[in-house]
């Protein structure tokens, strides 16, 4: 650059500032789309047919009196197939004092956890 005039100088300077400024927000512009995505992505992950799914299995087996049977299996197959940790603990009913069934239900997969306390009526 010893060789060109003063404007010459000028207009190559500022090209290289025009260049490295898109240079900049073309990465910030980049590094913004990725956080929409992440954002997105957590929404959809959000697995509430798989917790329907267990949740009613769970509920149609507290309603019969061999339920213990069932705890066995809902939880080797939802770890085996959905890679979820599901603990549930149901409570009888004593009669003639409470009639209600009580279930609390803990359902964690590794990137949602849902607790649930369910009472039938």
């Amino acid at each position: 650059m010893a060789r060109l005039n003063d404007d010459a100088q000028w207009i190559i300077l500022m090209g290289f500032l025009v260049s490295f400024s898109l240079f900049f927000l073309a990465l910030v512009i980049n590094q913004s789309t990725v956080v929409g995505q992440t954002t997105a992505e957590s929404v959809i992950e959000f697995p509430k047919n798989d917790i329907r799914d267990v949740r009613g299995v769970i509920i149609s087996s507290a309603k019969d009196t061999n339920f213990n049977v069932v705890r066995s299996d809902i939880t080797v197959i939802s770890l085996s197939r959905k890679n979820a940790v599901v603990n549930y603990k149901v409570t009888q009913p004593q009669p003639p004092a409470d009639m209600h069934i009580h279930a609390i239900i803990h359902y964690n997969n590794g990137v949602t956890e849902f607790d649930e306390t369910w009472t039938s009526l």
